[in-house]
């Protein structure tokens, strides 16, 4: 996408914009409130790394189930409705999994894990939608700053565990709380994203294309991105399940030491997509792709083999920033042409979220066998192939005059 820094927004849109950044940002949030205290969870109940893994699994389900769904309900009840959905059942799971460790019961924290991966699918997909329509109407490279709002609230997530965690504060009142909050928000802030009908009169032209319908699963190049956003989402998602678990187990430090190492990998990852838009308008997605992809390689070897803290914390700085761009980019090579955006950022979307959540728990088993910290190197798999194919998400321009004829929302 050319940079059109030149032009301004209308009022809606900036709205629109600024909801989205909030929107990602909880979800990071909400995320990392469970992934940096997953070693205390797995103490609460007395789980291994392949016990632990397999609840971790539970959850991946419930998402893999929802993700392909995401786009048709979104079609059918709108992207706000698909956010506020996803929304409420992650603060629902919240609850019943806060209520499963209170009760040491595996069996409820597993259930609360099945209807908390699915809501994150459904509100993942419906912020990518909003996210890249608003990225269009924009009209500069700005979906890698929204997943740095995903990125910023786990980072925040991720401090408040490491201090709570210190503190010894419960998990199970941790999640209470951010149930209340992801609620909250969830429920209120989608009020602002773009217009789902035509006619709005808020001052912004309604979206020309609505999620749904299963024919973008049959495009090439659709499905390379996909792949390209898998390696991407398998790395991202790994480090958040297994790099404060990796640390405790792999370094014998304290739970909040694992928690502060999730923090450098998320901070590595939250500053990359914040300075990110214009890296990728200045030198293009392919080799901005690449060199990313190399650094997470990096720093995944890194972090595996590092002897101390200090050396771990460089790999994850690698790592974190390596894996910073990969999603949000081919969230936007999805949506390079308008007419087919929503569906294809539907069928990205459940290709990485697939990666993201499924992939890291089956590496619990994995480390049964040979330790956490040493079966994170089978990512690296997945990265090299990202690497190959990401020439693919090359982009695909639309030409200025044109993009101000289709874009109303844009103001010379």
């Amino acid at each position: 996408m050319a940079p059109t820094y030149g032009y301004r927004v209308k009022p809606a849109v900036r709205a629109a914009m600024i909801a989205t950044y909030a929107i990602f940002g909880l979800n990071g949030l909400v995320f990392a409130s469970w992934a940096a205290r997953i070693p205390a969870a797995s103490s609460t109940l007395g789980l291994g790394s392949g016990q632990t893994g397999t609840l971790l699994l539970i959850g991946a389900v419930g998402s893999v189930l929802s993700l392909p769904l995401a786009g048709l309900v979104a079609a059918r009840f709108g992207i706000g409705n698909t956010v506020r959905l996803g929304g409420t059942a992650a603060g629902v799971a919240a609850l019943t999994v806060a209520f499963g460790l209170v009760t040491a019961s595996v069996p409820v924290v597993a259930v609360g894990l099945f209807l908390f991966g699915s809501g994150i699918a459904l509100w993942d997909v419906g912020q990518n939608i909003e996210g890249a329509d608003v990225e269009r109407r924009v009209g500069r490279t700005i979906m890698p700053r929204f997943h740095a709002a995903f990125s910023g609230g786990a980072f925040v997530g991720a401090l408040i565990g490491a201090g709570l965690s210190a503190l010894d504060v419960p998990l199970s009142t941790h999640l209470a709380a951010v149930a209340v909050l992801s609620l909250a928000v969830s429920l209120w802030t989608p009020r602002y994203f773009l217009p789902e009908n035509a006619g709005g009169e808020d001052g912004t032209a309604p979206r020309r294309t609505r999620p749904g319908g299963l024919g973008a699963w049959g495009e090439p190049r659709t499905l390379l991105i996909g792949l390209v956003v898998l390696g991407a989402a398998l790395t991202e998602g790994a480090a958040n399940d297994w790099v404060a678990k990796a640390t405790v187990d792999g370094l014998g430090t304290t739970e909040s030491t694992g928690a502060i190492m999730f923090a450098v990998f998320v901070a590595a990852m939250t500053a990359l997509r914040f300075v990110g838009g214009p890296l990728i308008d200045r030198f293009g997605r392919v080799r901005v792709l690449q060199a990313g992809l190399g650094s997470s390689l990096v720093g995944l070897v890194v972090f595996v083999l590092a002897p101390s803290v200090p050396l771990a914390a460089v790999g994850a700085v690698l790592w974190g920033a390596g894996a910073a761009l990969g999603f949000p980019m081919g969230m936007s090579a999805a949506a390079d042409e308008p007419e087919r955006a929503a569906a294809r950022v539907s069928v990205v979307s459940t290709i990485g979220y697939t990666a993201f959540l499924a992939g890291p728990p089956l590496l619990g088993f994995l480390g049964d066998a040979v330790g956490i910290r040493t079966a994170l190197l089978a990512v690296g798999v997945a990265v090299l192939a990202s690497f190959l194919v990401a020439p693919v998400a090359r982009e695909r321009t639309v030409h200025a005059t044109e993009t101000l004829r289709t874009d109303p929302d844009r103001i010379p």
